[in-house]
């Protein structure tokens, strides 16, 4: 079992920057792939970025949405997942979550994911 509990929301206006932390607790941390995906109001949830387990080398996953914006990174020492948000856009307003899947994989498909932490809010400004 994995508890996640993401922190670092808020809000911005737009170009501004934020960044996510997702602190795991409950497990082997550098077993699991980890991910942040999100969720505006009347629309579905979408993978943000991913990262692969540590032993599968932490290659990274991004939407094409947010490719050259975002990154993830990971800090295994600490069991906590960050997502850095820079040139942020109104469509980027969503609850982000944070999220962590037992194949160790990165991947932006919802179904693969396991454990889903409460989400934290980004609302970005004009």
């Amino acid at each position: 079992q994995v508890q996640l509990v993401e922190s670092g929301g808020g809000s911005v206006q737009a170009g501004g920057s934020l960044t996510l932390a997702c602190r795991a607790s409950g497990a082997d941390y550098e077993t699991f792939g980890m991910g942040w995906f999100r969720q505006a109001p009347g629309k579905e949830r979408e993978g943000v970025a991913s990262i692969t387990r540590v032993s599968a080398g932490g290659i990274k996953m991004y939407a094409d949405s947010v490719k050259g914006r975002f990154t993830i990174t990971s800090d295994n020492a600490n069991s906590t997942l960050y997502l850095r948000m820079n040139s942020l856009r109104l469509e980027d307003t969503a609850m982000y979550y944070c999220a962590a899947n037992r194949l160790g994989a990165a991947t932006l498909l919802d179904e693969f994911w396991d454990y889903w932490g409460q989400g934290t809010q980004v609302t970005v400004s004009a």
